[in-house]
């Protein structure tokens, strides 16, 4: 039978974490703080928006939502980046995405100082994920690999296949993987037979944005699948890369929602706790 990875004892670990050093950094007058970018138009983005809302006053977190008009000029962004990246109270800023097409994600994800960036994604904490340097990772990719550890499951030495290399998901965590001393096989658009690589592996991780990439006659019974993708249906449902047949004929698949996906909201925290080390000293 196929097992679940479900995340959240998992997350409820590193919500129980955080809890206790936010409340030490309140004990000396520091206030974690998240800010968050939204612009409207994305009914998927403001629904997570709030959810880490949410998250964030039941963890002692302060939360500023910037929200936006789907019009607003790229400038504006960047000016309220700047006196974010200047405010000494805000210590974490998150860029909602998709944006609309007249914005340039990267141009407003560099303008982000690498020290608030809870995301990882600006220049010098990609850089810093694919050296393992001092930086704020990605927390998709960390989800990924924290969630197939929370199960007993080792990557040292393993064969694994990742299907998607893309920016956000797919070429941080081939970066990680590499780290934990994974054989790492990457599949792509340009794959003709990912089947064939799967077939191969003894783990494998699905980050392409895109429904039943995976489907089940391309697994087999010893394969531990962990699902990143998130997609939505016509009719509003949130399903992943991997199709639903495959949870009967793998060893072990990650659900969606409920899997990677519920880890990496708890990691955008415990970075945020991260970026007050980084700003502030770790001795403080």
């Amino acid at each position: 039978m196929t097992k679940l990875l479900k995340a959240k004892e998992a997350a409820d670990q590193v919500y129980e974490g955080i809890r206790t050093k936010v409340e030490k950094w309140k004990q000396i007058g520091v206030q974690p703080h998240m800010a968050t970018i939204l612009v409207e138009g994305d009914p998927a983005s403001a629904y997570y928006a709030g959810a880490k809302q949410k998250i964030a006053e039941k963890l002692g977190v302060a939360f500023t939502l910037h929200a936006f008009p789907g019009g607003v000029a790229e400038e504006e962004l960047l000016q309220l980046i700047n006196r974010l990246n200047n405010d000494p109270t805000v210590h974490g800023i998150m860029l909602e995405l998709p944006l609309p097409r007249h914005l340039s994600a990267s141009t407003i994800e560099r303008a982000i100082s690498p020290l608030k960036d809870v995301d990882g994604v600006t220049p010098d904490n990609k850089l810093a994920t694919v050296t393992g340097d001092t930086g704020l990772y990605p927390a998709t990719p960390q989800s990924c690999i924290r969630l197939l550890k929370h199960y007993g499951y080792t990557l040292e030495g393993k064969n694994v296949t990742l299907v998607g290399r893309g920016q956000t998901v797919g070429l941080p965590l081939f970066h990680m993987l590499q780290r934990e001393n994974a054989t790492v096989t990457v599949c792509h658009s340009r794959t003709p037979d990912i089947a064939s690589h799967l077939g191969h592996a003894e783990i494998a991780f699905v980050a392409v944005g895109r429904p039943s990439v995976v489907t089940q006659e391309m697994v087999h019974p010893n394969l531990v699948i962990i699902d990143a993708g998130i997609n939505e249906t016509p009719e509003g449902k949130m399903i992943g890369d991997v199709a639903i047949g495959v949870q009967s004929s793998a060893a072990a698949v990650s659900p969606v929602p409920g899997g990677a996906g519920t880890l990496t909201t708890a990691i955008l925290y415990e970075n945020l706790l991260k970026a007050i080390d980084l700003q502030l000293g770790e001795d403080k």
